[in-house]
């Protein structure tokens, strides 16, 4: 009994981690936005509003039982347990969060802000759900080794893009602030705004 227990586990893990490793992939894309909006920003607003509304309407689309090619088989197999039966509202939140970014703040906060959106939450999630062990109650669920994961890959990012120290371990604590915060999907909005705020104001 406890090796077919064992087998179900071992089953469900592998299915998470895909899961998450699909929705990582989908998020990591939104990285491209500030190299596209340097070449034609107007454009790039364009394809996330237009993207984001088409997500939208294909969503609706799937939940009343009409399977959409491609999209709808994406959405299932990046789904979580939670978003079973129910609008999956993360690929809305991410294409509005580098959205809001592009238009509230100028080059290079809005870069830092969705590259902290891209990065800073992508990298967390997979490093808390692949080697997270130490989750303390301050964090809210969230594992010590995902939020180192996401200061890293944000000083990073941002020291990349600023050149400078301190605005890069500032964009750092203030994504890995928010990454810990018990958000859901609606931390793609958060961490792009408050990032880029705060940015603007340091650099």
């Amino acid at each position: 009994m406890s090796l077919i227990q064992s087998m179900f586990s071992s089953n469900a893990v592998r299915n998470e981690l895909k899961t998450e490793i699909i929705r990582k992939v989908i998020h990591f894309l939104i990285a491209l936005t500030p190299s596209m909006a340097a070449v034609n920003k107007a454009a790039t607003v364009f394809i996330l509003v237009i993207g984001t509304l088409g997500y939208t309407l294909m969503e609706y689309l799937r939940l009343s039982g009409v399977k959409v090619p491609v999209i709808s088989m994406l959405t299932s197999m990046a789904s979580r347990p939670r978003d079973i039966g129910r609008f999956v509202m993360g690929p809305v939140t991410l294409g509005l969060g580098a959205l809001l970014a592009l238009l509230l703040y100028p080059s290079p906060a809005a870069a830092i802000a969705i590259y902290a959106l891209a990065f800073g939450d992508g990298i967390a999630s997979l490093v808390g759900k692949f080697f997270g062990r130490l989750h303390p109650a301050f964090l809210f669920g969230k594992s010590i080794e995902g939020s180192i994961a996401c200061f890293a890959a944000v000083f990073v990012s941002a020291y990349a893009v600023s050149g400078r120290l301190h605005v890069a371990l500032i964009a750092a604590f203030t994504a890995t602030a928010v990454e810990a915060m018990p958000l859901e999907d609606y931390d793609n909005l958060v961490i792009p705004i408050t990032v880029g705020l705060v940015v603007q104001f340091v650099f």
